[in-house]
């Protein structure tokens, strides 16, 4: 049975603020509603690595796990860009943004996407790691990228999906869609198994 007429009797809700995450979820032609909750998204600094997006998915799904009735399942998600040992979050203000990708340049780095799914009775959490590998970018590039796509709301400060991404992305090793913000064929994969 596809996973379309496994989800007929529930009402799946996405909480999440992000354009590219309903983007992918439409993608696989299952209805769902979009929601967000509003939570400081802040972790304790013990965590590290693949803990911090999961943490923080989860933060989100207790956050609006009251809202839930029995027919309800939610999908929260939190994606990291981690370079070396620091987490590179959404940039604060133009120069951020610019540092951000100057230090992204000519070298690899993580995404990680910590995912929760949720209903009332049970909880399944994931996450999926990309590695990504950038060209050596000009600062003539990182200024016309920062200045035309204002990539503010973006981990690391950069859309694999825009223009930055066409033109400087080397290598992605793993999900392209969970550098974008959602592992979806993992989604897919966990979705199934939590409706058994």
């Amino acid at each position: 049975m596809l996973l379309t007429e496994k989800l007929k009797e529930y009402e799946l809700v996405l909480v999440s603020q992000s354009p590219r995450r309903r983007e992918l979820l439409k993608g696989l032609e299952i209805d769902f509603i979009s929601t967000s909750v509003d939570i400081q998204e802040t972790y304790p600094e013990t965590l590290s690595g693949a803990q911090i997006p999961m943490y923080i998915a989860e933060a989100k799904a207790i956050a609006y796990e009251s809202t839930l009735s029995n027919s309800t399942i939610a999908i929260t998600a939190d994606t990291v860009v981690l370079l070396g040992d620091d987490i590179l979050e959404k940039p604060q203000n133009t120069e951020n943004a610019k540092d951000m990708l100057r230090r992204l340049s000519g070298n690899t780095h993580k995404v990680i996407t910590g995912v929760c799914i949720f209903n009332k009775n049970k909880k399944r959490s994931f996450h999926a790691i990309s590695d990504v590998t950038f060209a050596t970018l000009t600062d003539e590039e990182i200024d016309h990228y920062v200045e035309v796509y204002s990539p503010f709301d973006k981990a690391g400060s950069y859309g694999v999906q825009e223009w930055i991404g066409y033109i400087g992305i080397d290598k992605i090793v793993g999900s392209y869609y969970n550098v974008m913000g959602l592992p979806i064929h993992r989604l897919y994969k966990e979705l199934n198994a939590f409706l058994g």
